[in-house]
């Protein structure tokens, strides 16, 4: 909605109070040529007001005037004047002798509002509202405020107009779905019982004669028995006729089922066949190179060991973090651990030969932290849960030595032989460390043992290059034959 600019409100209220009416003069004629500058003013502003229209708006200001005046608005007698000026022009119009009612010799009142619409001049009523309205503006303050708040008013009426208007034509719109489908279902209902009734006719017709003569056999002489029980031998053979139609169609859906089953089989046999065929080809072009490089590859006989295949493990988070983080506490202190900023916590789980699957829950306090589940594959020479700090991953990943006598090899030009590297054991990622927002919910989790090893449970604060993260963790297993229940 438009609005008056706020100068030409300002513009239009100041050349509005310059009329001047006052009952000393007696000079029409100047007065009204001097205010035909305020009238070309006003023809030519034309405010659209507040966002409303000029009539609605000027039926409101008059009210406000009425009820207000003398006692939240207290006007001069000239400013009186002028909005009776203009409350006279949108009756009446132009002041002339034919309009203006009688004057008595010694009203002077009647006089001055006499001027006062005379030098409104030739002003349509429409710029007789628009004037009426920004004076009263002007003069009162407060007539802008209950202006705003009718707007608001207003506006609210027409949003819920909208609203209903909306609601209505959704509604509509669903009660006409609602018809269609509703017809729909009562076409498709009629059609089903005109086929129903075409099926029955043609199969009566076949079997009339043969339910007849059973029917005369058992009860002659009856005829009304006899057609009781005609109806009701064809109506069972009708059901029993729909019943075999149905399983027969069954019948030809597993068939073809069964027929692109077996296509698929032949096609995936093709296909491996020619991958054999591709195998062996290959094969044979590898063992020759084989052969060529064997004595450069001694080194790198090894087998590798093929590990079984690891499931995916479970993770979900549930809320409670403070009872959580209490219940910890009161258990047991060693499951709360400081996980310095730049440290990486290792939590070894070795696998329980009682146990089938390990459980895990972590919380923090105030920050995330980086968490992950690994598993080595290495036999546990105990079953207590060990934690390891490092600074980064490399550290992790340094190669250790350990010192082993060797009878036999003695020394090497009188030195000692250096330590001989050992071999770490292989490690599968079951969930790779990715930040996680412990300090908000707990986040649990499980794993089915894979086989025989350890898990390690990685909480990884080395990105933090300041801050510092308290972790509060508890790990268990299960028993064979326990279920749990998400």
């Amino acid at each position: 909605m438009a609005t008056v600019g706020e100068e030409d409100v300002s513009v239009l209220g100041d050349r509005i109070s310059n009329l001047n009416v006052s009952a000393t003069e007696n000079n029409e004629e100047m007065a009204r040529k001097s205010n035909d500058n305020d009238v070309d003013l006003m023809k030519s502003c034309e405010p659209r007001l507040w966002g409303f229209e000029t009539r609605e708006l000027y039926k409101l200001a008059l009210n406000f005037y009425k009820e207000k005046e003398g006692k939240a608005v207290h006007l001069s007698y000239e400013d009186k004047l002028k909005l009776v000026a203009f409350t006279q022009q949108v009756m009446h119009g132009k002041c002339t002798a034919e309009n203006a009612p009688p004057l008595g010799v010694l009203d002077m009142i009647g006089k001055d509002r006499r001027l006062a619409w005379q030098n409104l001049g030739d002003i349509s009523k429409e710029q007789a509202m628009e004037g009426f309205i920004v004076l009263l503006d002007k003069l009162c303050p407060l007539f802008r405020t209950v202006v705003e708040a009718q707007k608001r008013n207003f506006e609210e009426k027409q949003r819920l107009r909208r609203e209903e208007e909306a609601n209505k034509l959704e509604e509509e719109k669903k009660l006409k779905k609602l018809e269609e489908e509703r017809k729909k279902q009562e076409e498709e209902k009629l059609k089903e019982e005109t086929q129903r009734r075409q099926i029955q006719n043609a199969l009566n017709q076949q079997t009339y004669y043969q339910f007849k003569v059973y029917a005369e056999q058992q009860y002659p002489g009856n005829p009304e028995q006899q057609g009781v029980l005609i109806r009701q031998l064809q109506e069972q053979h009708y059901h029993q006729y729909m019943q075999q139609l149905h399983q027969n169609q069954l019948v030809i859906e597993d068939q073809n089922e069964e027929e692109d089953e077996e296509e698929e089989k032949e096609t995936n046999n093709i296909q491996l066949e020619n991958m054999m065929c591709k195998t062996d080809g290959d094969n044979d072009d590898d063992n020759a190179k084989n052969d060529t490089n064997e004595n450069m590859n001694d080194d790198d006989s090894d087998e590798i060991e093929d590990w079984p295949p690891i499931s995916p493990a479970e993770m979900w988070t549930r809320e409670g973090v403070e009872e959580f983080k209490q219940t910890i506490r009161r258990e047991t202190g060693d499951a709360v651990i400081k996980v310095d900023h730049g440290e990486i916590v290792t939590v070894r789980v070795p696998t329980h030969e009682d146990g089938t699957c390990l459980f895990w829950e972590f919380a923090t306090d105030g920050y995330d932290i980086g968490f992950g589940v690994y598993f080595e594959w290495s036999k546990p020479e105990t079953n207590q849960v060990s934690v390891y700090i490092s600074e980064t991953e490399e550290d992790e990943d340094e190669e250790e030595y350990e010192p082993r006598e060797d009878l036999e090899s003695g020394s090497v030009n009188g030195n000692i032989r250096p330590k001989r590297k050992s071999t770490p054991p292989p490690i599968s990622v079951i969930i790779p460390v990715y930040r996680r927002d412990s300090q908000e919910e707990i986040y649990a989790g499980s794993h089915q043992y894979p086989g025989e090893g350890v898990y390690l449970l990685k909480f990884d604060n080395s990105y933090s290059l300041w801050r510092s993260k308290t972790l509060y963790y508890r790990v268990y297993y299960t028993r064979q034959g326990f279920i749990k229940n998400n």
